[in-house]
């Protein structure tokens, strides 16, 4: 398979995993007081960190475009109506893969493991704060809501991400190889 292909091949896969998370519900884990962490975020960073910012780029375009028709089209709640605006669905979205790719190849030769985990939270941490910038630059929610909210929600998503990141790409990197180990 060329390399193009198999970036097209990881970016349509991906999207469409982001896609099934969301009009599934298992991108959601129930969290505190009714709140839910989310995972959709997760195969923007995988694919980022597989294949490269492009490939991240595109899959948090999916991911956004899915965000911002299902707020328009199934609504779940009051705060969906401010998806609809692409500022907050679909831009920083967009950053989530770029900002993963950059943090794995900054770590990757000096721990493969940690870059992993590490690119996991500092995709999460971009789609938290832009999405909650966003909100809070429109005066949607007060900024002091958005700090509990980026502490509650946005920290254990990380944390989620990270994990997830980890298991899933260094799983891939194993079977890729045709290794019957890790290599991390």
């Amino acid at each position: 398979m060329s390399t193009t292909t198999r970036k097209i091949v990881i970016a349509g896969v991906m999207g469409a995993i982001s896609i099934f998370l969301g009009a599934s519900h298992l991108g959601f884990i129930p969290w505190l007081a009714g709140a839910a962490l989310t995972i959709m975020h997760v195969p923007v960073i995988i694919g980022a960190v597989l294949e490269g910012p492009v490939v991240g780029l595109a899959i948090g375009l999916i991911f956004g475009a899915f965000s911002l028709l299902q707020a328009a089209i199934a609504p779940t709640g009051p705060a969906d109506v401010w998806f609809t605006n692409p500022l907050v669905s679909i831009v920083p979205r967009l950053f989530i893969g770029p900002m993963a790719w950059l943090a794995y190849k900054a770590l990757k030769t000096t721990n493969e493991a940690l870059s992993l985990a590490i690119s996991g939270v500092v995709g999460s941490l971009t789609n938290t704060i832009l999405v909650l910038g966003v909100l809070g630059l429109y005066r949607f929610l007060p900024w002091a809501l958005i700090g509990t909210i980026a502490v509650t929600n946005g920290l254990p998503e990380a944390v989620v991400a990270a994990i997830i990141t980890l298991a899933v790409v260094a799983a891939w990197k194993r079977l890729e190889s045709g290794r019957r180990s890790s290599t991390i």
